[in-house]
């Protein structure tokens, strides 16, 4: 009887350990919808709200080292800024989706501006979508996206009413623990924005959209290809 309640006590803290580690170990809050934002009560910056409540399970890092207050709707106009854009904006900027989304602005070299959040890739995950728009200024950066220390490249498959879909092929960390990273990384003097929404993580290849420069140099063939076949004949 003894050891009988011996296993059960020990299956049920290996169940209640196994769905905490699960909890604790996958993504959270990728659509920025958990914001919640809280005055950083900082007289100085009134617009301030904490990064714990503004971006819960995010990590927000600048040229300056990890940060633990960000702006609400009061974009930076000079240097690097990771901002929670929500209602309220008078800015001219919008949500990509829903409530709230994140503005990411890198700055004069060496500055940038990122998010991270280490967390478990899903088993048979394939690809990464997301939603984002360089916003303000005319575009001048690039938005890089990072799983674990390599940089993975994106393309388009995909637009919206103010967003381009981005997607990714991210299948070789199909089932890892990886941490994840999406900066704003500027190499000229003038400041680099992007909005940025709605990451998810999907089973599906992606099929990027049309290059239209591969499409012109098809058409160029088959209209050569054309003319050849009409000669010969």
């Amino acid at each position: 009887m003894n050891n009988m309640k011996t296993l059960t006590i020990i299956a049920l803290l290996a169940s209640l350990t196994g769905k905490s580690v699960l909890a604790q170990s996958s993504f959270q809050n990728l659509n920025f919808e958990q914001a919640d934002p809280i005055s950083a009560g900082n007289p100085d910056y009134p617009n301030y709200v904490t990064v714990a409540s503004a971006l819960p399970d995010w990590t927000v890092t600048t040229v300056a080292g990890q940060q633990t207050e960000i702006s609400f709707n009061d974009p930076s106009t000079g240097e690097e800024a990771v901002v929670l854009i929500g209602p309220g904006n008078n800015f001219g900027l919008v949500p990509l989706d829903g409530n709230y989304s994140v503005l990411l602005q890198g700055t004069y070299p060496p500055g940038y501006a990122a998010i991270s959040q280490t967390g478990l890739i899903p088993a048979g995950t394939q690809s990464l979508t997301f939603e984002a728009e360089q916003v303000l200024n005319p575009p001048t950066g690039s938005l890089e996206l990072e799983i674990g220390d390599q940089v993975v490249p994106f393309s388009a498959v995909g637009t919206g009413a103010n967003y381009t879909l981005y997607g990714a092929n991210i299948s070789a960390w199909d089932g890892d623990t990886e941490q994840l990273m999406f900066t704003a990384l500027q190499d000229s003097s003038s400041q680099n924005n992007w909005e940025l929404d709605d990451i998810k993580f999907s089973t599906t290849v992606l099929t990027p959209e049309p290059n239209m420069v591969a499409l012109s140099a098809i058409g160029v063939l088959l209209f050569g290809a054309r003319k050849w076949f009409a000669r010969r004949s």
